[in-house]
Protein backbone atom coordinates (compact mmCIF):
# COMPACT_ATOMS: atom_id res chain seq x y z
CA UNK A 1 0.00 0.00 0.00
CA UNK A 2 2.92 2.35 0.66
CA UNK A 3 3.81 2.44 -3.04
CA UNK A 4 0.23 3.27 -4.04
CA UNK A 5 0.06 5.91 -1.31
CA UNK A 6 3.25 7.56 -2.58
CA UNK A 7 1.93 7.56 -6.16
CA UNK A 8 -1.41 9.04 -5.07
CA UNK A 9 0.39 11.57 -2.86
CA UNK A 10 2.68 12.71 -5.69
CA UNK A 11 -0.32 13.09 -8.02
CA UNK A 12 -2.06 15.22 -5.39
CA UNK A 13 1.04 17.40 -4.91
CA UNK A 14 1.38 17.90 -8.68
CA UNK A 15 -2.21 19.16 -8.83
CA UNK A 16 -1.52 21.44 -5.84
CA UNK A 17 1.53 22.93 -7.55
CA UNK A 18 -0.50 23.53 -10.71
CA UNK A 19 -3.25 25.27 -8.74
CA UNK A 20 -0.67 27.32 -6.86
CA UNK A 21 0.89 28.57 -10.11
CA UNK A 22 -2.58 29.35 -11.41
CA UNK A 23 -3.57 31.40 -8.36
CA UNK A 24 -0.24 32.91 -7.25
CA UNK A 25 -0.55 36.52 -6.07
CA UNK A 26 2.30 38.89 -6.95
CA UNK A 27 1.18 42.08 -5.23
CA UNK A 28 -0.21 41.05 -1.86
CA UNK A 29 -2.95 43.41 -0.69
CA UNK A 30 -5.90 42.89 1.62
CA UNK A 31 -8.26 42.61 -1.34
CA UNK A 32 -6.43 40.14 -3.57
CA UNK A 33 -4.45 38.22 -0.93
CA UNK A 34 -6.65 38.03 2.18
CA UNK A 35 -10.05 38.28 0.47
CA UNK A 36 -9.21 36.36 -2.70
CA UNK A 37 -10.12 39.29 -4.92
CA UNK A 38 -13.77 38.92 -3.85
CA UNK A 39 -16.42 38.11 -6.42
CA UNK A 40 -16.36 34.31 -6.11
CA UNK A 41 -18.97 32.26 -7.92
CA UNK A 42 -21.45 29.66 -6.70
CA UNK A 43 -19.39 26.54 -7.54
CA UNK A 44 -16.11 27.63 -5.92
CA UNK A 45 -18.07 29.17 -3.04
CA UNK A 46 -19.90 25.91 -2.40
CA UNK A 47 -16.85 23.67 -2.45
CA UNK A 48 -14.59 25.99 -0.45
CA UNK A 49 -17.25 26.49 2.25
CA UNK A 50 -18.03 22.78 2.41
CA UNK A 51 -14.32 21.91 2.63
CA UNK A 52 -13.74 24.32 5.52
CA UNK A 53 -16.82 23.00 7.30
CA UNK A 54 -16.12 19.28 6.87
CA UNK A 55 -12.62 18.34 7.93
CA UNK A 56 -10.64 15.15 8.31
CA UNK A 57 -12.33 14.84 11.70
CA UNK A 58 -15.60 14.30 9.84
CA UNK A 59 -14.15 11.12 8.33
CA UNK A 60 -12.34 9.99 11.48
CA UNK A 61 -14.66 11.29 14.20
CA UNK A 62 -18.23 10.97 12.90
CA UNK A 63 -18.13 7.21 12.17
CA UNK A 64 -16.92 6.54 15.71
CA UNK A 65 -19.55 8.96 17.04
CA UNK A 66 -22.32 6.99 15.32
CA UNK A 67 -20.75 3.69 16.40
CA UNK A 68 -20.70 4.79 20.04
CA UNK A 69 -23.85 6.89 20.41
CA UNK A 70 -26.15 5.69 17.65
CA UNK A 71 -28.27 7.26 14.94
CA UNK A 72 -29.68 10.02 17.14
CA UNK A 73 -26.99 12.34 15.80
CA UNK A 74 -28.57 12.11 12.35
CA UNK A 75 -31.79 13.75 13.52
CA UNK A 76 -30.36 16.91 15.03
CA UNK A 77 -27.71 17.23 12.28
CA UNK A 78 -30.37 17.20 9.56
CA UNK A 79 -32.61 19.70 11.35
CA UNK A 80 -29.72 21.95 12.38
CA UNK A 81 -28.30 22.01 8.85
CA UNK A 82 -31.68 23.02 7.43
CA UNK A 83 -31.95 25.94 9.87
CA UNK A 84 -28.33 26.90 9.18
CA UNK A 85 -29.07 27.12 5.44
CA UNK A 86 -32.08 29.38 6.10
CA UNK A 87 -30.03 31.63 8.40
CA UNK A 88 -27.19 31.72 5.90
CA UNK A 89 -29.53 33.00 3.19
CA UNK A 90 -31.38 35.55 5.32
CA UNK A 91 -28.67 36.89 7.62
CA UNK A 92 -25.86 36.29 5.12
CA UNK A 93 -27.30 38.91 2.78
CA UNK A 94 -27.54 41.43 5.64
CA UNK A 95 -23.92 40.68 6.53
CA UNK A 96 -22.88 41.29 2.91
CA UNK A 97 -24.64 44.67 2.86
CA UNK A 98 -23.07 45.81 6.11
CA UNK A 99 -19.66 44.55 5.01
CA UNK A 100 -19.79 46.66 1.84
CA UNK A 101 -20.62 49.82 3.83
CA UNK A 102 -17.84 49.30 6.39
CA UNK A 103 -15.03 48.10 4.08
CA UNK A 104 -14.95 44.54 5.37
CA UNK A 105 -11.50 43.09 6.14
CA UNK A 106 -12.59 40.54 8.74
CA UNK A 107 -15.38 39.88 11.24
CA UNK A 108 -13.30 41.23 14.15
CA UNK A 109 -12.80 44.58 12.41
CA UNK A 110 -16.47 44.64 11.45
CA UNK A 111 -17.50 44.17 15.09
CA UNK A 112 -15.08 46.90 16.21
CA UNK A 113 -16.65 49.30 13.70
CA UNK A 114 -20.22 48.25 14.41
CA UNK A 115 -19.92 48.65 18.17
CA UNK A 116 -17.49 51.56 17.82
CA UNK A 117 -15.39 49.71 20.38
CA UNK A 118 -12.07 47.93 20.02
CA UNK A 119 -13.17 45.58 22.80
CA UNK A 120 -15.76 44.01 20.48
CA UNK A 121 -13.05 43.38 17.88
CA UNK A 122 -10.65 41.94 20.44
CA UNK A 123 -13.36 39.61 21.84
CA UNK A 124 -14.18 38.30 18.34
CA UNK A 125 -10.51 37.83 17.48
CA UNK A 126 -9.57 36.32 20.86
CA UNK A 127 -12.47 33.88 20.79
CA UNK A 128 -11.50 32.71 17.31
CA UNK A 129 -7.85 32.16 18.30
CA UNK A 130 -8.64 30.38 21.58
CA UNK A 131 -11.05 27.89 20.02
CA UNK A 132 -9.63 27.40 16.53
CA UNK A 133 -5.92 26.89 17.29
CA UNK A 134 -6.52 23.83 19.54
CA UNK A 135 -9.01 22.42 17.02
CA UNK A 136 -6.46 22.79 14.23
CA UNK A 137 -3.73 21.29 16.42
CA UNK A 138 -5.68 18.19 17.40
CA UNK A 139 -6.81 17.67 13.81
CA UNK A 140 -3.19 17.72 12.61
CA UNK A 141 -2.19 15.45 15.47
CA UNK A 142 -5.01 13.01 14.80
CA UNK A 143 -4.16 12.60 11.12
CA UNK A 144 -0.43 12.33 11.93
CA UNK A 145 -1.05 9.55 14.46
CA UNK A 146 -3.23 7.77 11.91
CA UNK A 147 -0.50 8.01 9.23
CA UNK A 148 2.10 6.81 11.69
CA UNK A 149 -0.08 3.78 12.48
CA UNK A 150 -0.46 3.07 8.75
CA UNK A 151 3.29 3.39 8.08
CA UNK A 152 5.05 2.82 11.43
CA UNK A 153 8.50 2.43 9.89
CA UNK A 154 8.35 5.61 7.78
CA UNK A 155 8.62 8.77 9.92
CA UNK A 156 7.54 9.70 13.48
CA UNK A 157 4.28 11.44 14.31
CA UNK A 158 5.91 14.86 14.64
CA UNK A 159 7.41 14.38 11.18
CA UNK A 160 3.99 13.88 9.61
CA UNK A 161 2.69 16.93 11.51
CA UNK A 162 5.60 19.04 10.27
CA UNK A 163 5.01 17.98 6.64
CA UNK A 164 1.31 18.87 6.86
CA UNK A 165 2.03 22.28 8.40
CA UNK A 166 4.83 23.00 5.91
CA UNK A 167 2.47 22.40 2.96
CA UNK A 168 -0.15 24.61 4.62
CA UNK A 169 2.30 27.47 5.14
CA UNK A 170 3.77 27.25 1.64
CA UNK A 171 0.38 27.19 -0.02
CA UNK A 172 -1.34 29.92 1.99
CA UNK A 173 1.66 32.28 2.16
CA UNK A 174 2.23 32.07 -1.59
CA UNK A 175 -1.24 32.01 -3.10
CA UNK A 176 -3.43 33.60 -0.44
CA UNK A 177 -7.14 32.94 -0.04
CA UNK A 178 -7.79 32.22 -3.73
CA UNK A 179 -5.20 29.43 -3.71
CA UNK A 180 -6.78 28.02 -0.56
CA UNK A 181 -10.23 28.10 -2.14
CA UNK A 182 -9.03 26.19 -5.21
CA UNK A 183 -7.35 23.66 -2.92
CA UNK A 184 -10.64 23.45 -1.00
CA UNK A 185 -12.44 22.56 -4.20
CA UNK A 186 -9.98 19.77 -4.93
CA UNK A 187 -10.19 18.52 -1.35
CA UNK A 188 -13.98 18.67 -1.30
CA UNK A 189 -14.21 16.50 -4.40
CA UNK A 190 -11.65 14.02 -3.02
CA UNK A 191 -13.42 13.82 0.34
CA UNK A 192 -16.83 13.31 -1.25
CA UNK A 193 -15.64 10.50 -3.54
CA UNK A 194 -13.56 8.79 -0.85
CA UNK A 195 -16.20 8.83 1.85
CA UNK A 196 -18.91 7.44 -0.45
CA UNK A 197 -16.69 4.62 -1.75
CA UNK A 198 -15.94 3.53 1.80
CA UNK A 199 -19.53 4.07 2.95
CA UNK A 200 -20.88 2.00 0.05
CA UNK A 201 -18.41 -0.78 0.84
CA UNK A 202 -19.75 -0.83 4.40
CA UNK A 203 -23.32 -1.27 3.12
CA UNK A 204 -22.17 -3.88 0.61
CA UNK A 205 -20.73 -5.96 3.45
CA UNK A 206 -24.27 -6.49 4.78
CA UNK A 207 -25.96 -6.71 1.39
CA UNK A 208 -28.37 -3.81 1.95
CA UNK A 209 -29.18 -0.94 4.28
CA UNK A 210 -32.06 -2.94 5.80
CA UNK A 211 -29.77 -5.87 6.60
CA UNK A 212 -27.24 -3.51 8.14
CA UNK A 213 -29.77 -2.04 10.57
CA UNK A 214 -31.12 -5.49 11.39
CA UNK A 215 -27.60 -6.53 12.42
CA UNK A 216 -27.19 -3.35 14.48
CA UNK A 217 -30.51 -4.08 16.23
CA UNK A 218 -29.28 -7.53 17.18
CA UNK A 219 -25.99 -6.17 18.58
CA UNK A 220 -27.32 -3.13 20.46
CA UNK A 221 -30.88 -1.95 19.92
CA UNK A 222 -30.25 1.28 21.85
CA UNK A 223 -28.05 2.52 18.97
CA UNK A 224 -31.23 2.95 16.92
CA UNK A 225 -33.00 5.32 19.31
CA UNK A 226 -32.38 8.35 21.50
CA UNK A 227 -30.84 9.16 23.92
CA UNK A 228 -28.54 6.34 22.74
CA UNK A 229 -26.70 3.65 24.70
CA UNK A 230 -24.67 6.20 26.67
CA UNK A 231 -27.53 8.68 27.15
CA UNK A 232 -25.70 11.45 25.29
CA UNK A 233 -28.59 12.85 23.25
CA UNK A 234 -30.39 14.71 26.00
CA UNK A 235 -32.49 17.78 25.16
CA UNK A 236 -29.75 20.08 26.52
CA UNK A 237 -27.07 18.42 24.43
CA UNK A 238 -29.19 18.62 21.28
CA UNK A 239 -30.09 22.30 21.86
CA UNK A 240 -26.48 23.36 22.46
CA UNK A 241 -25.25 21.35 19.49
CA UNK A 242 -27.94 22.80 17.23
CA UNK A 243 -27.09 26.36 18.27
CA UNK A 244 -23.41 25.73 17.58
CA UNK A 245 -24.13 24.37 14.08
CA UNK A 246 -26.68 27.04 13.13
CA UNK A 247 -24.30 29.85 14.12
CA UNK A 248 -21.27 28.50 12.22
CA UNK A 249 -21.52 30.81 9.19
CA UNK A 250 -21.20 33.89 11.40
CA UNK A 251 -19.01 32.74 14.28
CA UNK A 252 -16.33 30.89 12.29
CA UNK A 253 -14.30 33.57 10.43
CA UNK A 254 -13.18 31.25 7.63
CA UNK A 255 -16.86 30.78 6.70
CA UNK A 256 -18.11 34.35 7.27
CA UNK A 257 -15.38 35.68 4.97
CA UNK A 258 -16.57 33.40 2.19
CA UNK A 259 -20.14 34.60 2.72
CA UNK A 260 -19.06 38.22 2.29
CA UNK A 261 -17.01 37.71 -0.88
CA UNK A 262 -19.70 35.84 -2.84
CA UNK A 263 -20.22 37.77 -6.08
CA UNK A 264 -24.00 38.14 -5.79
CA UNK A 265 -27.07 37.42 -3.67
CA UNK A 266 -28.06 34.74 -6.17
CA UNK A 267 -24.68 33.04 -5.80
CA UNK A 268 -25.04 33.16 -2.00
CA UNK A 269 -28.48 31.50 -2.11
CA UNK A 270 -27.28 28.76 -4.45
CA UNK A 271 -24.21 28.20 -2.27
CA UNK A 272 -26.30 27.97 0.91
CA UNK A 273 -28.79 25.48 -0.55
CA UNK A 274 -25.96 23.44 -2.08
CA UNK A 275 -24.15 23.44 1.26
CA UNK A 276 -27.18 21.95 3.00
CA UNK A 277 -27.40 19.19 0.41
CA UNK A 278 -23.66 18.47 0.52
CA UNK A 279 -23.76 18.36 4.33
CA UNK A 280 -26.34 15.59 4.28
CA UNK A 281 -24.50 13.69 1.55
CA UNK A 282 -21.19 13.84 3.44
CA UNK A 283 -22.59 12.89 6.86
CA UNK A 284 -24.74 10.02 5.51
CA UNK A 285 -21.88 7.64 4.58
CA UNK A 286 -20.26 8.24 7.99
CA UNK A 287 -23.48 6.81 9.46
CA UNK A 288 -22.99 3.67 7.36
CA UNK A 289 -19.37 3.45 8.51
CA UNK A 290 -20.43 3.84 12.13
CA UNK A 291 -23.08 1.12 11.91
CA UNK A 292 -20.51 -1.14 10.21
CA UNK A 293 -18.23 -0.63 13.21
CA UNK A 294 -21.06 -1.13 15.70
CA UNK A 295 -21.58 -4.66 14.33
CA UNK A 296 -18.00 -5.75 13.58
CA UNK A 297 -15.90 -3.73 16.04
CA UNK A 298 -18.14 -2.74 18.98
CA UNK A 299 -15.41 -3.07 21.61
CA UNK A 300 -12.40 -1.82 19.61
CA UNK A 301 -10.67 1.47 20.45
CA UNK A 302 -11.37 4.45 18.21
CA UNK A 303 -7.97 4.16 16.53
CA UNK A 304 -8.38 0.43 15.85
CA UNK A 305 -11.91 0.84 14.51
CA UNK A 306 -10.95 3.74 12.22
CA UNK A 307 -7.91 1.78 11.07
CA UNK A 308 -10.12 -1.12 10.05
CA UNK A 309 -12.88 0.84 8.35
CA UNK A 310 -10.54 3.15 6.42
CA UNK A 311 -7.51 0.93 5.81
CA UNK A 312 -7.44 -2.76 6.62
CA UNK A 313 -10.95 -3.63 5.43
CA UNK A 314 -10.52 -1.76 2.14
CA UNK A 315 -8.63 -2.66 -1.03
CA UNK A 316 -5.09 -1.25 -0.95
CA UNK A 317 -5.78 1.25 -3.75
CA UNK A 318 -8.87 2.58 -1.96
CA UNK A 319 -6.98 2.76 1.35
CA UNK A 320 -4.15 4.73 -0.32
CA UNK A 321 -6.65 7.08 -1.94
CA UNK A 322 -8.40 7.45 1.41
CA UNK A 323 -5.18 8.43 3.17
CA UNK A 324 -4.46 11.11 0.59
CA UNK A 325 -8.04 12.33 1.00
CA UNK A 326 -7.56 12.56 4.77
CA UNK A 327 -4.35 14.55 4.39
CA UNK A 328 -6.03 16.85 1.87
CA UNK A 329 -8.97 17.37 4.23
CA UNK A 330 -6.66 18.16 7.15
CA UNK A 331 -4.62 20.63 5.08
CA UNK A 332 -7.63 22.33 3.53
CA UNK A 333 -9.57 22.91 6.74
CA UNK A 334 -6.53 23.82 8.82
CA UNK A 335 -5.00 26.31 6.40
CA UNK A 336 -8.43 27.95 5.90
CA UNK A 337 -8.76 28.44 9.65
CA UNK A 338 -5.20 29.65 10.17
CA UNK A 339 -5.48 32.04 7.23
CA UNK A 340 -8.79 33.32 8.61
CA UNK A 341 -7.08 34.13 11.92
CA UNK A 342 -4.58 36.20 9.95
CA UNK A 343 -7.40 38.04 8.19
CA UNK A 344 -9.06 38.71 11.55
CA UNK A 345 -5.84 40.24 12.86
CA UNK A 346 -5.50 42.38 9.70
CA UNK A 347 -9.01 43.75 10.22
CA UNK A 348 -7.91 45.22 13.57
CA UNK A 349 -4.78 46.95 12.19
CA UNK A 350 -5.01 50.65 11.26
CA UNK A 351 -2.01 51.31 9.04
CA UNK A 352 -0.77 51.22 5.46
CA UNK A 353 -2.29 48.23 3.66
CA UNK A 354 0.97 46.74 2.37
CA UNK A 355 2.55 46.97 5.83
CA UNK A 356 -0.56 45.50 7.50
CA UNK A 357 -0.59 42.55 5.10
CA UNK A 358 3.14 41.96 5.74
CA UNK A 359 2.49 41.81 9.48
CA UNK A 360 -0.47 39.52 8.86
CA UNK A 361 1.68 37.09 6.83
CA UNK A 362 4.13 36.87 9.73
CA UNK A 363 1.33 36.04 12.13
CA UNK A 364 -0.15 33.44 9.78
CA UNK A 365 3.24 31.74 10.05
CA UNK A 366 3.12 32.16 13.87
CA UNK A 367 -0.40 30.70 14.09
CA UNK A 368 0.71 27.71 12.01
CA UNK A 369 3.72 27.12 14.30
CA UNK A 370 1.48 27.36 17.37
CA UNK A 371 -0.83 24.76 15.88
CA UNK A 372 2.19 22.53 15.12
CA UNK A 373 3.57 22.85 18.66
CA UNK A 374 0.18 22.15 20.22
CA UNK A 375 -0.32 19.16 17.90
CA UNK A 376 2.95 17.65 19.16
CA UNK A 377 2.36 18.32 22.86
CA UNK A 378 -1.44 17.92 22.82
CA UNK A 379 -2.90 17.59 26.30
CA UNK A 380 -6.29 16.51 27.52
CA UNK A 381 -7.37 20.13 27.89
CA UNK A 382 -6.46 20.90 24.29
CA UNK A 383 -8.46 17.92 23.08
CA UNK A 384 -11.37 19.10 25.22
CA UNK A 385 -11.17 22.58 23.73
CA UNK A 386 -11.05 21.10 20.21
CA UNK A 387 -14.21 19.07 20.81
CA UNK A 388 -16.01 22.17 22.02
CA UNK A 389 -14.64 24.53 19.36
CA UNK A 390 -17.97 25.10 17.63
CA UNK A 391 -19.78 25.66 20.92
CA UNK A 392 -17.10 28.07 22.11
CA UNK A 393 -17.24 30.22 18.98
CA UNK A 394 -21.05 30.05 19.11
CA UNK A 395 -20.85 31.99 22.38
CA UNK A 396 -19.98 35.01 20.23
CA UNK A 397 -23.10 34.60 18.08
CA UNK A 398 -25.45 36.96 20.01
CA UNK A 399 -22.86 39.77 19.90
CA UNK A 400 -22.15 39.19 16.21
CA UNK A 401 -25.82 38.87 15.21
CA UNK A 402 -26.80 42.04 17.08
CA UNK A 403 -23.93 43.81 15.35
CA UNK A 404 -25.03 42.56 11.92
CA UNK A 405 -28.75 43.24 12.36
CA UNK A 406 -28.58 46.64 14.04
CA UNK A 407 -28.15 49.89 12.13
CA UNK A 408 -28.04 51.93 15.35
CA UNK A 409 -25.19 52.89 17.66
CA UNK A 410 -24.61 50.00 20.06
CA UNK A 411 -23.39 50.00 23.66
CA UNK A 412 -20.53 47.90 25.06
CA UNK A 413 -22.97 45.56 26.82
CA UNK A 414 -22.67 42.66 24.37
CA UNK A 415 -18.83 42.70 24.08
CA UNK A 416 -18.47 42.75 27.89
CA UNK A 417 -21.05 40.00 28.50
CA UNK A 418 -19.59 37.88 25.68
CA UNK A 419 -16.09 38.17 27.13
CA UNK A 420 -17.38 37.03 30.53
CA UNK A 421 -19.26 34.10 28.94
CA UNK A 422 -16.17 32.96 27.04
CA UNK A 423 -14.04 33.05 30.19
CA UNK A 424 -16.62 31.09 32.19
CA UNK A 425 -16.99 28.53 29.39
CA UNK A 426 -13.23 27.97 29.20
CA UNK A 427 -12.91 27.66 32.98
CA UNK A 428 -15.76 25.14 33.05
CA UNK A 429 -14.20 23.01 30.31
CA UNK A 430 -10.86 23.05 32.12
CA UNK A 431 -12.56 21.91 35.34
CA UNK A 432 -11.81 25.08 37.30
CA UNK A 433 -15.50 25.78 37.91
CA UNK A 434 -18.53 23.43 37.85
CA UNK A 435 -19.76 22.48 34.37
CA UNK A 436 -23.30 22.02 35.68
CA UNK A 437 -25.48 24.10 37.98
CA UNK A 438 -28.26 21.95 39.30
CA UNK A 439 -29.60 20.00 36.34
CA UNK A 440 -28.47 22.56 33.76
CA UNK A 441 -25.28 22.41 31.71
CA UNK A 442 -23.28 25.62 31.88
CA UNK A 443 -23.53 26.07 28.09
CA UNK A 444 -27.32 26.33 28.31
CA UNK A 445 -27.10 28.91 31.09
CA UNK A 446 -24.49 30.96 29.24
CA UNK A 447 -26.52 30.94 26.02
CA UNK A 448 -29.58 32.01 28.01
CA UNK A 449 -27.64 34.87 29.60
CA UNK A 450 -26.22 35.99 26.25
CA UNK A 451 -29.65 35.85 24.62
CA UNK A 452 -31.16 37.87 27.46
CA UNK A 453 -28.37 40.46 27.13
CA UNK A 454 -29.08 40.72 23.40
CA UNK A 455 -32.77 41.38 24.14
CA UNK A 456 -31.81 44.07 26.65
CA UNK A 457 -29.55 45.70 24.06
CA UNK A 458 -32.39 45.71 21.52
CA UNK A 459 -34.83 47.10 24.13
CA UNK A 460 -32.41 49.93 24.94
CA UNK A 461 -32.12 50.78 21.24
CA UNK A 462 -35.91 50.89 20.89
CA UNK A 463 -36.20 53.07 24.00
CA UNK A 464 -33.61 55.53 22.65
CA UNK A 465 -35.46 55.68 19.33
CA UNK A 466 -38.73 56.61 21.08
CA UNK A 467 -36.95 59.21 23.21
Amino acid sequence: MLTKFIIAGIAYLIILVFLLRLTRVKEKTTSNYLLGGGNIGFVIGLFTTAATLFSAFTVVGMPDFFRTHGVGAWIFLAVSDAIMVYGLIRIGELLRRKARKLEFKGMSGLMANTYNSKLAGYVAFGGAVVFLIPYIAVQISGISIFLNAAFPEAIPVWGWSSIIVAIMILYSETGGLRAIMYNDTLQGILLFIMIWIIGWNCIDHFGSIESMFEKVKMVNNELLSVPGPKGLFTPQFLIVSAIAIICLPFTQPQISTRVVIMKSSSALRKMAIGLGIVAILIILPTLFMGMYGAVLYPEESTQDFVGHVLLYDQASSIAAFGLVGLIAAAISTSDSQIFALGSELRSLLSMDDIKAVSITRVFIFVFALLALIFSIISTEHLVLLARTSFTGTAMMAPMILVGILSAKKLSSLMPVVTLMALLLFILAKMGSIPSKIGSFEIEILLFFGLGLSALIEVALLCKNDKA
